[in-house]
């Protein structure tokens, strides 16, 4: 279970938001700084979303991504995800050294373009599923689509998606805890990965991950909890890495 530390950039800073208002941000310095705290305290994949790329649907924290890049100097894979509507921009990231992009609303709103997307970049395509009482929703979360996440997730999978990274907004950086029953629901319909993402409150959450790791959930985003404290990092991924080594040899 991969433990993925969010680095949330808004005019050039990092910060975390309560869901998804941006409006209501707290700042946490230098991103860079951050991307080198996670990476020593055992991160092995950072997640960044480009949240002034998210709104303005292209690109706005270019230098903050590059910075970040350096930092972590090709030591972990970063996906990133905000703002990534058109090839040329992917081209782009994946160039400066990104492993993965995530396209959230433009696959929901373009299916063409994420399509294209899996064809040109194989491999290096997230989606971002983001859901509301099971429906999709777009454009920064700001309107529910009437699709079912399910149906949408598998069309994707056909597509050739690496994984899926699926958020609950309606828990996001509110401290409520992971919806289990829902992301199982979710890994159980694909193949392919799927991360966690969206209310990670502390420990209790990563025990009950780690339960449910083999109906395909490949790791979790940590937001707020490692950022006030709620959830050691470190101590996270090291239970979760004890927890899975512990069912690696119950299976053996």
């Amino acid at each position: 279970m991969l433990l993925i530390p969010a680095i949330d950039l808004k005019d050039g800073q990092c910060v975390r938001l309560k869901q998804g208002d941006m409006d209501q941000s707290t700042t946490f310095g230098d991103p860079a700084d951050m991307a080198r705290k996670w990476l020593e305290a055992g991160a092995r994949r950072l997640h960044l979303v480009d949240l002034n790329g998210a709104f303005a649907g292209q690109p706005k924290n270019l230098a903050a991504i590059k910075a970040i890049l350096k930092a972590v100097d090709g030591e972990i894979p970063v996906q990133l995800g905000g703002g990534i509507r058109d090839l040329d921009t992917i081209e782009k990231y994946l160039d400066a050294g990104l492993e993965y992009v995530i396209i959230g609303t433009a696959a929901v709103k373009n299916p063409g373009f994420l399509q294209d997307a899996c064809s040109a970049f194989g491999g290096h395509i997230i989606v971002g599923l983001d859901a509301k009482d099971g429906k999709v929703a777009v454009d920064g979360w700001s309107k529910l689509t009437g699709q079912d996440v399910i149906p949408t997730a598998k069309r994707f999978e056909d597509w050739g998606v690496e994984s899926i990274i699926y958020t609950d907004i309606g828990r996001d950086g509110m401290l409520s805890g992971i919806n289990i029953d829902a992301t199982v629901k979710l890994a159980q319909s694909v193949r392919i990965p799927v991360i966690a993402s969206g209310g990670l409150a502390g420990i209790q959450d990563i025990e009950a991950l780690c339960a449910v790791e083999d109906e395909g959930i490949e790791g979790v985003i940590c937001g707020r909890a490692i950022y006030t404290g709620d959830l050691d990092f470190a101590a996270g991924q090291k239970l979760a890495d004890q927890l899975n080594g512990g069912d690696e040899e119950d299976a053996g």
